[in-house]
């Protein structure tokens, strides 16, 4: 019992020092509860890796630091309202939240223990029983058909916005609009890829006059991008899965333009990541749809991307992991510490930087 113990010790000391280098302090103030208005009114910080500068501006004025003939690659994917409020047979309430679909069952969370074969209620027509649960994944049977259950979240369900933003001032009616891109266009996503909520209809305008291409791919947000990282992640190099797709046709221009040698800028880790899993050590785009879980940090190199638009961070995430395989921690930390003492906003609804 004592040996087990100190293993237990030595792999939290060892977990914990790999995530220790990608702490950092962030004033609460700085911590966005509502988006800039108008979007691409936020602040944006680009760093160019190859001179190694850092300029100031905002979101807006994106155009002047993107490379000529830059493709800006987008995620599409649409934010569920997928958080719903339900009653047990008890008559206590229970949150729960949809994750996907298995079979002819529906993947949740909850916020209470269900019991397996128990019922929990909308309302007498919307209701669902407790088939299973694996691990803290409830699969329930619903009352209506599988097929119409985007149409039933849109109707009883609300927006499920980061626990750092919980305290929100927008409505649910606002949520609905803002915690979303303009381009959302395909449902699957409980979290919206944030860097995208700074694009205006006139900033894509813009930005194709600019002689750039733009091109859209998917990728549907789950939770684990909130989620903390885990020991299990760490050994097994592998993170929470997600669902992406290319169409054959943003696959061919994507392509085209890797082998002309244009700049490939993703907009979002999200974007990144489905772009990552998509193409081989080619640098070509082959497996255009599928399940990844792909975990991309400091010293890995990228098959496809030759920058990225994101936001600022929450403190030793998978996500800070990410964009440091482009500049490296220490550079990124500087650049953290840069964003807080120019008053940057941080976060889902934050400003946003691009590394070129």
């Amino acid at each position: 019992m004592v040996q087990l113990d100190l293993r237990i010790n030595k792999v939290d000391k060892e977990f914990e020092k790999f995530l220790k280098p990608y702490n950092y302090s962030i004033p609460l103030e700085l911590i966005a509860k509502k988006p800039a208005s108008p979007r691409d009114s936020a602040k944006l910080m680009v760093y160019r890796r190859k001179t190694c500068e850092i300029f100031f501006d905002r979101f807006k004025n994106l155009t002047k630091y993107l490379p000529s003939k830059a493709v800006l690659v987008l995620n599409d994917t649409k934010v569920l309202p997928a958080r719903l409020a339900v009653k047990k047979e008890t008559g206590g309430l229970v949150r729960i939240l949809y994750i996907g679909k298995k079979g002819g069952l529906l993947e949740f969370l909850a916020d209470r223990h269900l019991d397996i074969n128990s019922r929990i209620s909308i309302n007498k027509k919307i209701f669902f029983t407790v088939k299973e649960k694996i691990g803290s994944h409830y699969f329930l049977k619903s009352s209506f058909p599988v097929n119409e259950t985007f149409e039933v979240l849109d109707k009883y369900g609300s927006t499920p916005i980061p626990p750092y933003i919980k305290n929100s001032p927008l409505s649910e009616k606002e949520l609905r609009k803002e915690y979303q891109a303009i381009f959302a266009d395909k449902k699957g996503s409980v979290a919206a890829p944030t860097a995208s909520l700074h694009f205006t209809k006139e900033l894509l305008a813009k930005i194709k006059r600019s002689g750039m291409k733009i091109v859209y791919v998917t990728l549907h947000v789950n939770l684990g991008t909130f989620a903390p990282l885990t020991e299990e992640s760490i050994k097994r190099s592998k993170l929470h899965t997600e669902y992406y797709e290319i169409s054959k046709r943003s696959a061919e221009i994507l392509n085209k333009a890797k082998k002309e040698g244009l700049p490939i800028i993703p907009v979002g880790t999200t974007a990144l990541r489905a772009l990552e899993s998509a193409s081989n050590k080619k640098g070509i785009l082959r497996k255009l749809k599928g399940k990844t879980d792909i975990f991309i940090k400091e010293g890995d190199k990228l098959c496809f991307a030759n920058g990225l638009v994101t936001n600022f961070h929450v403190p030793k995430s998978s996500l800070m992991m990410l964009v440091a395989t482009l500049v490296g921690r220490k550079i990124l930390l500087g650049m953290y510490r840069l964003a807080i003492k120019k008053k940057f906003r941080f976060f889902s609804f934050g400003d946003g930087m691009m590394i070129i």
